[in-house]
């Protein structure tokens, strides 16, 4: 598939391939995904822009995330084996992830970017880095880091 086209033609082609190559669980996965576009452009009464597809695909994964680890702790190991499938088919519509080099170098950007010194600038300069790492780093991650700078 090609990365320059948007996340929701990539789906289609990916729904259109996996039908046409049976594969049976991606196209499950591939058709939940979908499903759940849908239902959150028809809630917004307007079609998602690529960052709001992105914020969906990330809930996505944080909650087959959740669900797999609650399967493990109740001993359902294919079951948690399935939503790890799912989140690898989600995974494939996010953009590249950041290194940590890349993210280290982002904070320190919106730390001098926004003249950040303590804690209660924590805000400011999340609000900065928000859509620069959206999709690509785990923003309570980076939260977390942000603080942990402002404090040290």
């Amino acid at each position: 598939m090609t990365e320059s086209l948007p996340a929701k033609a990539r789906l289609a082609e990916a729904m259109k391939a996996a039908l046409k190559a049976g594969d049976k669980p991606r196209l499950g996965a591939l058709r939940l995904i979908h499903a759940e576009i849908q239902r959150a452009e028809v809630d917004a009464r307007k079609n998602l822009d690529e960052p709001g597809l992105v914020a969906l695909l990330e809930r996505m994964v944080k909650q087959r995330r959740e669900a797999a680890e609650q399967y493990r702790r109740g001993g359902r190991e294919e079951l948690a084996a399935r939503e790890e499938a799912e989140i690898a088919v989600i995974r494939e519509f996010l953009p590249e992830p950041l290194s940590e080099a890349e993210v280290t170098a982002l904070v320190e950007e919106a730390l001098a970017a926004c003249g950040a010194r303590t804690a209660r600038d924590l805000g400011a300069v999340m609000q900065y880095l928000k859509p620069r790492l959206q999709g690509r780093a785990d923003l309570g991650e980076v939260s977390r880091r942000v603080r942990a700078r402002l404090q040290g």
